[in-house]
């Protein structure tokens, strides 16, 4: 990689969700303070930016995901002063930080939906968000059969009798992007915190900010007479074209800051081709890659996505980025120790198949780092993932806090086993999260048998998860084949994956049943288990210097 490209086209960028980070008050609920406490892990561990997950002043209907005002922090998480306290030591780690910004929807506290409920139908207020009367003689059924992403109708009637959108909760009202307001709201939203330093944000749900004005019913899944498929542009809500203006205007912000502020796209897509629309040259600066994570482990299917992501990204000149956990999907670990493990559809539930082998999952999970850090491009690394933390399934019903639980009628247990408050020392819950003095329990209880996953048990373990991972970091950030770049398919078996990268590096990735011999090499970077004899075991990676 260039010395001169800009930093975010090969970031290796550590996910925090703030509420299971650390607890820096004893209130059982992570925070700044927290955050602030562990920049030295961080900076240790090798990261290059924190993404942060919504710190917003919210009720918390969807963990912040529901914004009132998108210009405070919630007091659960601390101040804006503390904010840019952070902002600036982390800075001082060489560390950047890149909040969330959720623009398809507000809270129902917020001040603009709190004002259209009050102004009435036809008032300028509604204006902003997408309000419209009922069908049926008597307009009490929904504007249309759309559906929330969380359950039920995405239509929730008002005391005057109007219905308004939202597709999440009915607490979460989607804006009306037509709406000029809207986007110079957003656009001094980005200033203000550009202006206290921070160096981009994560874009949620980028795909479905623009709904198609007429609100039409969704359209049959089935395929039309002639038998093509239907225009990508057809769906009434999700990625159509109209939404790529608003990024063009984001992307001339940012470029007017210095320090190369970048967005990242949470955009899911039918495919590549409309993936890469989202970071086009004038566009936001890169996407979450979600084919990569949603992949089987299968050789096949790992090589088809690299393989397309790199074609279609590159033909817009875009870096790729490569995830393998996030708050919203099962962590992987938990996903490759069941044999069944296999790909899913965007925006499906993941279901579980088959019994958990948690020791399988483990040594796959250790491979896919090696695989995804040695990628072109950038990487995410989830909070917990670099302790090997596991999906924490057998949460108790009572405890589960996650939206869809509720809004599925308890048929979908959530999202919850996946942000669970991480462990950091001691032998016992809360494991560090909480200071010592603290008088609530962590907000989502932690598994009996995490003592030894925390930070500090896995510190100087050169078996550990974490060590692998500070090793892997270290490496990326030093040889110059990795980050940005170019990639070359090695021939190998059919179900071993071998590239090399230049100047002089090779990974090998074994998922076959038997062992590999390792092509010739100067010496071996770093395995993710011990290598016997020059032989790759099963589910096993190794990265060579040649």
């Amino acid at each position: 990689m260039s010395p001169t490209s800009p930093w975010w086209r090969s970031a290796v960028i550590y996910q925090v969700y703030i509420r299971s980070f650390v607890d820096g008050n004893g209130d059982g609920v992570g925070d700044i303070a927290g955050i602030r406490s562990r920049l030295p892990y961080l900076k240790s561990l090798g990261v290059d930016a924190l993404w942060i997950n919504p710190w917003y002043k919210s009720p918390m209907a969807d963990h912040g995901y529901d914004v009132a005002d998108y210009r405070e922090i919630d007091p659960l998480f601390g101040t804006v002063a503390e904010a840019e306290q952070l902002i600036e030591e982390a800075h001082e780690h060489g560390i950047r930080i890149i909040p969330d910004i959720v623009p398809n929807h507000t809270s129902d506290q917020h001040a603009w939906f709190q004002a259209a409920l009050a102004a009435g139908p036809g008032s300028p207020e509604r204006g902003r968000y997408i309000f419209r009367p009922g069908r049926g003689p008597d307009g009490d059924q929904p504007p249309n059969d759309w559906d929330s992403r969380f359950g039920g109708p995405a239509w929730t009637r008002v005391s005057d009798g109007e219905w308004y959108l939202h597709l999440f909760t009915p607490q979460q009202p989607d804006l009306n992007w037509q709406h000029p307001e809207v986007h110079a709201e957003f656009e001094s939203v980005l200033r203000f915190w550009f202006s206290r330093g921070v160096d981009g944000f994560r874009v949620d749900v980028a795909h479905g900010l623009v709904k198609d004005p007429e609100l039409p019913d969704l359209p049959p899944l089935s395929a039309p007479a002639d038998g093509q498929p239907r225009p990508h542009t057809d769906h009434p809500f999700w990625d159509r074209d109209e939404v790529h203006d608003i990024y063009r205007a984001w992307r001339k912000l940012a470029d007017g800051y210095p320090g190369d502020r970048s967005f990242v796209a949470e955009a899911w897509t039918d495919t590549p081709e409309r993936l890469a629309a989202y970071v086009r040259e004038d566009g936001l600066h890169t996407a979450f890659n979600f084919d990569f994570l949603m992949s089987s482990w299968d050789p096949k299917d790992l090589r088809t996505v690299i393989d397309d992501t790199l074609a279609m990204l590159g033909n817009v000149g875009a870096p790729a980025t490569w995830v393998l956990s996030n708050h919203d999907v099962m962590r992987h670990p938990s996903r490759y120790g069941r044999t069944a493990a296999r790909r899913w559809l965007a925006n499906e539930s993941y279901v579980p198949e088959g019994p958990l082998d948690l020791r399988l999952g483990t040594r796959r999970a250790r491979a896919a780092a090696l695989l995804m850090l040695s990628l072109p491009g950038g990487a995410y690394v989830y909070q917990g993932e670099e302790l090997g933390l596991p999906e924490a399934e057998d949460l108790p019903e009572s405890v589960l806090q996650d939206p869809v639980w509720e809004r599925s009628g308890h048929t979908e247990r959530g999202r919850d086993g996946c942000r669970v408050p991480i462990p950091w020392s001691g032998q016992a819950a809360p494991y560090g999260f909480s200071p010592d003095n603290a008088t609530a329990e962590p907000w989502l209880p932690q598994p009996a048998d995490w003592a030894e996953r925390s930070a500090e048990a896995q510190t100087g373990d050169e078996a550990s998860m974490l060590e692998l991972y500070r090793s892997a970091l270290s490496l990326r950030r030093e040889h110059p084949a990795l980050g940005d770049g170019g990639m070359t398919w090695l021939d190998t078996p059919a179900r071993v994956l071998a590239f090399r990268r230049e100047p002089g590096f090779v990974c090998v990735l074994n998922l076959s049943t038997e062992p590999y011999r390792l092509p010739d090499h100067t010496s071996i970077l770093l395995t993710s288990e011990p290598v016997d004899d020059g032989r790759l075991a099963p589910d096993q990676a190794a990265w060579l210097a040649v």
